[in-house]
This record gives C-alpha cells, structure tokens and sequence, in this order.
C-alpha cells in the first residue's frame, strides 16, 4: 500500500532527517535502485515553439531539484511535437515504444487530446503540464492527470481576478469587446465566458462584440478594426504569443488605447519573446492565469537550479510554463518514489493517490489531489501584470510583487 504525504509525516521526516535535509520541503528519502523514465512532449518548433521551450526549461532543472527533494532519480526523453496534434501523437507511441514509464505534456490541448488517446490505449500513465479544453477529462480516462485549471476553472478564477482589479483601482468598465484565438483552447475558453459572464453581476461590463481569429495569422488589421469599432472600454483578450505580438502591433497602428488589455487566462502576454518584440508596449498589459508562488520555499528552490541551468533568462518570463511543467514531473517523481516500481498500473493508482502538501508545491494553489476524473482542483491564478518591461504579480495581495496599475497611462491617447 502506498502512503501520501501529510503535514505530520512531512514534519516527522523533517526532524528525523537533520539540519541538512530541513533546508528542503520533502524529506529526504533513500535513492531507489531504478530510474523514472519521463517522456516529455512539447511544441519545441513550429508556431508554438517559443512558449514549448520555456516549458522544457521547467522539465530540464526538474531532474536535479527532484533527486535533491525526493531523492528520486529522473531520466528525461525529450519528444517535439513540432506544434502539430498528429505529431504528437506518433511521438508519444515512440516514447512509450523506447520505454517511457510515464508522459509529460504537452501545452497544447489539442496536442495533448492526442496523446491521452494513446496514453490510455497503452495503458501508460500521462500527466498534463498545461491544457485547458475540459473535455480532456470528461473521457473516463484511467491513465490521464491534469494539474492544470479547466478553461472554466481559467475563466472563473480569470473573471473573479478582473472584479479584484476594478475594485482596487477604483474604476468602473461598462464595456469590453472580447477577442480570442479560435483553436481549440481558444474556443473552449470562449465557451467558458459566454457562460459564466452573464451570471456573475459583479462585474461592471458588458461584452458588446466578439472577435475570434486564427492564432497562426500573420495580419491581423481586419479583426482589430472590427475590434476597435466596437469602442469599448477594454479589451478581453484569449490569446497565444505569436497572435498576441502581431495583435498589439496592430493596435498601436491603428492608434487604439483602451483603458488596457486583460486575459481572463491564456499565454501570450508574459511571455519574454513578447516583451522583446514589443518594448514599452507590451507594460501595463494583464493576464490572470496560473502562475508560481513568488514567495514560496520550492520556488526558491527551483529558481537556484534555474539560474545554474539558464544564467542569461529569468525566472518570471517562465512562470507559468516552468513552473507547470516542474510540478507536473514532480508529480510522476512523487508517485515513483511511493510506488517503489515503473509497474504503469501501480503508478497509475499511485498518481491517484497523490497528495501534496501546499508548501510542497511550486504553483499557486491548494494541495495536489487528483479526482475521480483525475483532475486536481484548486488551482489559483494572480493578475500578473507587464510593468517595468517584467511580468508580476499584482494580485492576490498576498502573493503581490507590485500595485496593479488600471487604466494604462496610455488611455486614450492618440
């Protein structure tokens, strides 16, 4: 029978494992004799690729973090998925072929629907990093964990955060033309805000257009024309990171300042690369997502292997996409070394009993627990906020780097 970790046992291993261990959030345990072989499938090419490689930077520190926490020795098998679903299916029949204990992966939900589909006719455990489409989770699965918000779960927390910011900064919306990219995810989340946003009367706006758009588009001046008739207050943006430099090239283009640009949850916005494209441009933009515990233990932690492994990043500009993709192989570690073998059914049940204490994880949130369906619930987002040509934590106030700053100094100017 397995064990999870609790507070008490946590505390027990703690005292009994000395000064040394105690400067970690997980006692030490003894090294097992085999290795976790982890297969991890992201979009490291295509148009997908700059968000796949910020990603794989949260699995390429995961394997010393994790021998330092948990004592559990990680083998990586780094897979492209080449931002294409097809592709990723045939990677992960590759990996699972090449001996793959478990999956990791894979950003995309479409990509990652396709590699659920494998993981549970192979009957191996697969652990997704990042995906939003519920659906993912609604197929009975019995080999597939997500450690991720649903697109509901996204909007919701999304929507709640976007109150929070009008309260604090005083201000009053009544508008908000929505646009969003109409892949899978983007759609999802769509869904998620036509049908959550009417009940919610807290919120001050109205949505008075719908603009959706093709996340590979390269010209975007037609969709932001039609967004900018629409005068509304702001812009509620679901977006990629590509779409999302050429979007506010447009913008500024077409001289059109909202009060500012808020995601209800998408990637895009933090994203180093745009901030490089854009310069001052890309301030003052927010995205209430998913994101890492600035203050916590194991994000120290995992921020020093990071500094070791990347000297010439930082930290914040993979927050969401590191810190996901560290906690989701933390996970498969955890299971492992509770397991005590690559038996996949055995790591299958020991995934579904994972339960991981806050202050052992990376990501904001509660504790790790999967449900019947194999979804952990209680993931939280912040308002993270492009200022100072950096993203940060704005809210929750607890978690805050720095005041959140609504409307842009830009408002409407021409």
């Amino acid at each position: 029978m397995t064990q999870r970790i609790n507070r008490r046992q946590f505390n027990k291993a703690l005292a009994g494992a000395g000064a040394a261990t105690a400067l970690y959030p997980f006692g030490i345990v003894r090294a097992q004799a085999s290795r976790l072989k982890v297969g991890v499938l992201l979009p490291r090419s295509g148009v997908q690729a700059l968000i796949g490689q910020s990603c794989q930077k949260g699995a390429d520190l995961a394997p010393a973090v994790l021998k330092q926490v948990l004592g559990v020795d990680i083998e990586l098998m780094n897979a492209d998925t080449e931002s294409n679903a097809d592709v990723a299916r045939t990677r992960a029949e590759r990996l699972i072929q090449e001996g793959a204990n478990v999956l990791v992966g894979a950003f995309d939900s479409g990509h990652s629907a396709a590699i659920a589909q494998v993981a549970e006719q192979r009957g191996v455990p697969f652990i997704i990093n990042i995906a939003a489409a519920p659906q993912i989770t609604e197929q009975g699965y019995k080999f597939v964990f997500r450690n991720f918000p649903t697109a509901g779960d996204l909007v919701r927390n999304g929507l709640a955060l976007m109150g929070e910011i009008f309260r604090t900064t005083n201000t009053v919306p009544r508008s908000a033309v929505f646009m969003y990219v109409n892949d899978t995810f983007g759609q999802a989340m769509a869904k998620g805000v036509g049908f959550l946003l009417p009940k919610l009367d807290f919120l001050p706006f109205k949505v008075v257009d719908t603009v959706p758009y093709d996340p590979a588009a390269r010209d975007l001046t037609v969709e932001v024309s039609k967004a900018k008739a629409a005068n509304a207050d702001f812009l509620m943006l679901v977006c990629r990171l590509n779409d999302a430099i050429v979007l506010r090239r447009e913008m500024v283009k077409q001289r059109w300042n909202p009060m500012g640009i808020i995601s209800p949850g998408s990637p895009g916005l933090y994203e180093e690369q745009y901030t490089k494209a854009l310069g001052k441009y890309a301030d003052y933009a927010i995205c209430n997502t998913v994101w890492y515990n600035p203050k916590s233990k194991m994000t120290g932690i995992v921020e020093r292997e990071f500094k070791k492994l990347f000297p010439k990043d930082q930290l914040y500009f993979h927050g969401t996409n590191a810190g996901y993709t560290y906690d989701a192989i933390m996970i498969a570690a955890d299971a492992f070394r509770r397991a005590k073998t690559t038996n996949p059914k055995t790591l299958a049940d020991a995934i579904r009993q994972t339960d991981i204490a806050v202050a052992n994880r990376m990501s904001l949130g509660g504790p790790i627990r999967f449900n019947p369906k194999g979804q952990v619930e209680g993931n939280l987002s912040a308002a993270i906020q492009n200022l100072k040509g950096r993203p940060m934590v704005t809210l929750p106030a607890e978690f805050a780097e720095a005041k959140v700053i609504f409307p842009s100094p830009d408002y409407k100017r021409s």
